[in-house]
């Protein structure tokens, strides 16, 4: 897996994550929503920690940083 996600867009996801993780566990988003922020949040973080996004590959879209030299 070639890495597609950028610094400015790995720290977003986190702490969108957290704040969704937050809002579960304090019962202000319950019921179906809640399980579902939750799930979302999970993939947040999975992709966040290996860089990698499978739907910015499917939609052409890479916000890390490009190399020169190499």
């Amino acid at each position: 897996m070639k890495k597609n996600m950028g610094t400015i867009d790995r720290i977003a996801r986190i702490l969108v994550a957290l704040v969704a993780i937050i809002l579960f566990f304090t019962d202000t988003v319950t019921g179906t929503l809640g399980y579902v922020l939750l799930a979302v949040s999970g993939v947040f973080l999975l992709t966040s920690v290996i860089s990698f996004c499978p739907l910015y590959t499917l939609l052409g879209i890479n916000t890390c940083p490009v190399k020169e030299g190499k």
